[in-house]
């Protein structure tokens, strides 16, 4: 008798699981552009309906707080907010519009289609239509991040631990107040591009071809274009070209004669790399007269000699593992990593460091208005890979059965505090910007969110709106506060 064997599905019950998650999740995408989402919204919005980089419509469009100095009480954007080549100064990164592009060119099609029909919807970038389609789009790279970060962890551990580790990274880091909550800014496409590209990198380890090393340099210069300190992950290509070249040179089987050629494919790579970095380019040459001007303070302002390395992580102002603990075992496990494959984790580890300095020397390190250290939402594939880890060292140090119980237990505490400290973040119980004092945030977790999360929650899904009006109104007057303490 002929046995025949189960075609493997497509997609594993796990992964249809966090498909549904995405569903069933998507009606929080919030269609507001706020803060620096309307600098990163502007050049798609531009490009797609004035078919150039005007971004005084998206300045006179921006939020209340986002226009105090740049836009006057004429509703003229302010003389010093232009450049010498008589652009806005937009110092955000290109590379969220060019993902969000696809979507919204379909978005302007229907709806200059449907205003033909008598449907007279405002085709001006501004409407719900086109809102509402940013908002899913970057929902949906959020999720397509973690989905490939899943799969990447999957390859190394059992994949009930790279499911927990997603799920945990998903609810228990800053992720989702940028995935869903404030979606026109960088972090969710950033934590995408970052997935990907070493998604690809990992999967083309060893012998790739002239056509993957060509799609690894694309890939990296979206990753770049996204979002610049992404650059600093290129540390991983680098050092697995360090590796095989002293491999190579080294190699007793005479592979020295592989140098050159290797050399050239690296080449190669660099040029793609360098190519795919042209729309940053030429919007930095447009905008502010240099490809390589980005509007940023200058490095010499940064602070070079005294670091705030602790407070990056613990403080109060937006520390990474302070705000957002469940980190704490994220890169653990990354450590961890190197049980199961050095090289790799070697790559990973020295990224984070260099990704972490680069934080530590920015003089805004806290992210101003952030959840948590906004800027290492990038890293996402990093922390589920480490979390996985750490999942899958339990189960070596205790026995399967206790870690399969503990895990769950863990990650629901993490996710269930996490979710409360966003709550209290995005309607302002405790301060946007600056230290919180931790009493506060503790006092209501218990005696507050339990009583206002509810009510909160189904008018953020019926009046939004009007939610958003209020939480934009006390923003702005805690910000007028911070401004008044600052001046006395």
């Amino acid at each position: 008798m002929v046995q025949t064997t189960q075609p493997r599905p497509r997609f594993s019950t796990r992964e249809k699981i966090l498909f549904a998650l995405l569903l069933f999740t998507l009606p929080l995408a919030n269609p507001w552009v706020r803060g620096d989402g309307v600098g990163y919204y502007a050049y798609a919005r531009s490009l797609i309906i004035e078919h150039r980089l005007d971004f005084a419509k998206d300045w006179q469009h921006g939020n209340e707080s986002f226009m105090m100095g740049r836009v006057g009480a004429d509703g003229r954007v302010h003389s010093t907010e232009y450049t010498k080549t008589g652009h806005i100064a937009n110092i955000w990164s290109i590379g969220p519009s060019l993902l969000w592009a696809p979507f919204l060119i379909a978005t302007h099609a229907g709806v200059l289609l449907c205003d033909r029909l008598g449907a007279h919807v405002t085709a001006d970038g501004f409407s719900d239509p086109y809102l509402i389609t940013m908002a899913c789009a970057t929902a949906i790279y959020g999720f397509l991040g973690l989905w490939l970060s899943f799969s990447l962890a999957r390859k190394y551990f059992d994949e009930r631990w790279a499911f927990l580790a997603t799920l945990g990274i998903w609810w228990g880091s800053s992720l989702p107040v940028y995935m869903y909550f404030n979606p026109s800014w960088s972090h969710a496409h950033s934590a995408f591009a970052v997935a990907l590209f070493l998604w690809y990198w990992d999967r083309t380890r060893g012998e790739r071809t002239i056509a993957q090393w060509i799609v690894l340099g694309l890939v990296s210069g979206l990753m770049v274009d996204v979002y610049y300190p992404n650059g600093v992950v290129l540390v991983v290509p680098l050092l697995e070209a360090i590796t095989q070249y002293g491999r190579d040179w080294n190699s007793p089987e005479g592979r020295r004669s592989e140098i050159p050629r290797l050399f050239v494919r690296h080449v190669m790579y660099v040029t793609v790399f360098i190519a795919a970095l042209l729309p940053t380019f030429i919007s930095r040459q447009i905008i502010f007269g240099s490809p390589l001007r980005t509007g940023y303070p200058a490095m010499q302002g940064w602070s070079w000699g005294a670091p705030p390395l602790w407070n990056v992580l613990f403080s109060s102002d937006h520390g990474m593992l302070s705000w957002t603990p469940i980190l704490i075992f994220a890169l653990v496990g990354l450590f961890l990593f190197w049980q199961v494959d050095p090289y790799f984790a070697n790559y990973l580890i020295v990224a984070f460091l260099a990704f972490y300095a680069v934080v530590c020397l920015h003089p805004d390190w806290d992210g101003l208005s952030s959840f948590g250290n906004r800027f290492f939402v990038s890293l996402t594939p990093l922390f589920v890979l480490g979390l996985s880890s750490f999942f899958g060292w339990l189960t070596r140090a205790w026995n399967e059965r206790r870690a399969a119980i503990l895990a769950p237990c863990a990650l629901t505490l993490f996710i269930a505090w996490n979710m409360g400290l966003i709550f209290q973040w995005g309607t302002h119980l405790i301060p946007a910007r600056g230290p919180i004092s931790w009493r506060d945030p503790a006092y209501n977790q218990v005696a507050v969110v339990p009583v206002q999360a509810a009510h909160t929650l189904r008018a953020y899904l019926t009046r939004r709106n009007q939610l958003m009006g209020h939480i934009e109104q006390k923003d702005v007057e805690q910000l007028k506060a911070g401004n008044s303490k600052g001046s006395k």
